[in-house]
């Protein structure tokens, strides 16, 4: 075999290593959008998946004859498991119980066939290379393929293709460098029927391809399917997948298959989390909101005649556009990030708030539950001393933190953190029909005030809040009592575990 066949099956090598820790690290992502418990979901795919590379290699010491042809069947599977592995896990969850034994039997049995192909082929180069060198050159591509894997997947791939179409492209690679192998391989697939293998690889390019064209109607099946709703507006950005679903009653935002809202009830949230913080300070000028990309907190907040700027800072430019943009949406937020008084801010509030040099004297905090580290950050000891720092002398702040029924340890643990910092945190809870029982806390700058809060009057109806329902709201049932908890730090993350357990706990996995 000379030098330009030898090269080719590294090349081999390369896509066989992508293909592999591609099809894993979309097991592992599957695994925290759709069973939520991003930790340990990962850290066990990654387990099995390991377990599984070892028991294929264990398993090819038994492939003694027909090496080359072992090899190019082995690809084809790997071809079929692992490129309809999201699409197949997509459309089941709904449907069976046992999802995790399927999307775990799914990740062993991608790792076994990966597994194999590399002794296989290495035992194919072994006549052709002393050991020193194919082991080094087959590890040295191998290890360049992880590196490629682990960049285009969550800077490329995930965001331009998504979870399914990025199973099946990889399926269709893996299909073609089986068809590739019955070309380069030719010279020792002596035996007969080497034209039905290529049948096979061709018959196998083609069912990738078309479940690929097909891809956007598979993907849709399964989210209606998991959100009970029809779907209406889908985007995948690079931060997360963004699906709006509709029914009578109205319609729902969810972002990586979480409800963040439903447009029937969404105002008793977000006239709770607005109006203590913006009442209690008179009068409240500039504002600053995190998270909400939605306009719906800015919505509010532009009630008060007051209020002279607004600075609203999220991540994600596609939920701010979809604010602006999708009639529904920009509806619902009276089009409030269209008001001059507005300023949008498409950055991570960790580094914009490291970085910006403006004094607000109201905080609001809208993000999404921590239910992930880049998104626990946000809830730290470091996060909060740095919002300090931009909070005038009498700053009001609010936020979001979770169910205090469902996840009673998580709620209190931010309520902790904000008061370790030097906050005065007070904890209040609401009725929220499409979430349950909704906790917030208000906070000021100066630890021990306990000011009674009365309900501005505005010049806009308020459709929930009153003020014996603003009283009502900080008077805690017995069932929300105090709880020592750990403080959710940079370099222990405590909240994002706390939070992984209780809600796998009320989901009942």
């Amino acid at each position: 075999m000379n030098r330009a066949p030898l090269f080719l099956l590294y090349m081999n090598v390369l896509v066989i290593a992508t293909c592999g820790l591609i099809y894993e690290l979309l097991a592992g992502t599957l695994a925290s959008y759709l069973l939520g418990d991003s930790v340990t979901q990962f850290s066990l795919v990654i387990g099995v998946y390991l377990s599984a590379l070892g028991a294929g290699a264990w398993l090819s010491q038994y492939v003694e004859i027909r090496l080359a042809r072992t090899f190019i069947e082995v690809e084809l599977a790997l071809a079929l498991v692992g490129g309809l592995s999201a699409p197949f896990l997509f459309v089941v969850f709904a449907w069976i119980q046992w999802f995790q034994m399927a999307l775990f039997g799914m990740v062993f049995l991608i790792g076994v066939l990966v597994g194999l192909e590399l002794p296989l082929l290495m035992r194919i180069l072994k006549e052709h290379l002393d050991f020193n060198d194919l082991v080094s050159r087959v590890l040295t591509f191998d290890y360049i393929g992880a590196l490629l894997a682990s960049l285009l997947f969550p800077i490329l791939l995930v965001p331009q293709l998504g979870l399914v179409r990025t199973s099946l492209v990889f399926g269709i690679l893996n299909a073609l460098v089986g068809l590739w192998g019955t070309y380069l391989l030719r010279p020792i697939l002596t035996e007969k029927g080497l034209g039905g293998l290529r049948g096979r690889a061709m018959l196998t390019v083609g069912l990738l391809m078309v479940a690929f064209v097909k891809s956007d109607s598979l993907t849709t099946i399964a989210e209606e399917t998991m959100l009970a709703n029809p779907i209406v507006f889908t985007q995948q950005t690079p931060y997360q997948r963004i699906v709006v679903t509709q029914n009578k009653r109205g319609f729902q935002l969810h972002l990586n298959g979480h409800l963040q809202f439903n447009s029937a009830d969404e105002y008793r949230y977000h006239e709770a989390l607005v109006h203590p913080a913006l009442s209690a300070l008179a009068p409240p000028r500039n504002v600053l909101v995190l998270g909400g990309g939605d306009g719906l907190a800015v919505r509010e907040i532009l009630k008060y005649p007051s209020v002279e700027s607004v600075t609203l800072v999220d991540i994600d430019p596609a939920i701010t556009s979809l604010a602006t943009d999708f009639a529904l949406l920009s509806d619902l937020n009276q089009h409030s990030l269209d008001d001059p008084r507005v300023t949008v801010v498409n950055q991570d509030a960790f580094v914009w708030i490291s970085q910006a040099e403006q004094k607000f004297d109201v905080a609001v905090i809208d993000f999404p539950d921590p239910g992930t580290f880049s998104v626990g950050k946000l809830y730290t000891t470091r996060f909060f001393r740095l919002l300090r720092d931009h909070l005038s002398e009498d700053a009001r702040l609010s936020i979001q933190c979770t169910s205090p029924l469902v996840a009673p340890q998580s709620y209190w643990c931010i309520i902790n953190t904000l008061r370790d910092v030097g906050f005065d945190a007070r904890p209040y809870s609401v009725s929220v029909p499409t979430f349950g029982v909704w906790g917030f806390a208000y906070a000021t700058m100066h630890p021990g005030t306990n000011e009674p809060i009365q309900l501005a009057d505005l010049d806009a109806p308020l459709r929930f809040l009153t003020p014996s329902v603003m009283q009502a709201m900080f008077d805690l049932p017995s069932d929300i009592t105090p709880l020592e908890t750990e403080l959710n730090k940079l370099n222990n993350q405590i909240l994002v575990r706390y939070y992984d357990s209780e809600w796998s706990l009320s989901d009942g996995t």
